[in-house]
């Protein structure tokens, strides 16, 4: 028997005062088996950075032919693909190719590292892509912080980001720059 997602609900009201966004949203969030906490957390914040009233999770780990989040309009055209660590050239080239803007989001740990050196050449060819890293250190702390209902308060201002997560008190070690490599 196939092992099944397990649901998470979390509540996050976002103020980006970078967008002029502000708004609040209740997210369920379906964490695939062989996902671990650390890279669910990392869809949490890939969403908050880009959060749209037309983002949404896919399927992800779970459907190869769709992206960890996007972003479609009404013509249902693909706007925003979001990935999440370190995709293979062929899945960076299908995204960059099926949307008009897609991103990479990962932490800035070694397997990046080594990931980065071996691709970058390649992917500054692709215009229409963006490689954001999160400090290595955040992923225990958002990993930590992990309950099966969160509330979550955002402030996103000068390209940094504050969080607190219910239950988590958060400090500045949650204080993150994202990092673009492009």
């Amino acid at each position: 028997m196939a092992l099944k997602a397990t649901i998470f609900k979390a509540d996050i009201s976002i103020t980006d005062m970078d967008r002029n966004y502000y708004n609040d949203h209740n997210l369920t969030i379906a964490r695939h088996p062989s996902e671990n906490d650390e890279r669910m957390m990392l869809r949490i914040i890939a969403f908050i950075v880009n959060a749209h009233e037309h983002l949404q999770f896919t399927k992800g780990l779970s459907d190869d032919d769709v992206p960890d989040l996007w972003q479609k309009n009404f013509s249902d055209e693909i706007e925003l693909w979001i990935e999440l660590g370190q995709p293979s050239e062929q899945r960076i080239k299908k995204g960059c190719n099926q949307s008009q803007h897609m991103m990479i989001y990962a932490y800035a740990d070694n397997s990046f590292e080594a990931w980065w050196k071996k691709e970058q050449n390649k992917l500054h060819t692709r215009k229409n892509l963006s490689v954001f890293t999160l400090p290595e250190s955040l992923a225990g702390t958002l990993a930590n912080a992990v309950q099966r209902s969160m509330q979550i308060q955002v402030t996103i201002q000068d390209g940094q980001m504050w969080l607190t997560i219910e239950g988590t008190e958060v400090t500045e070690s949650v204080e993150i720059a994202i990092q673009k490599h492009m």
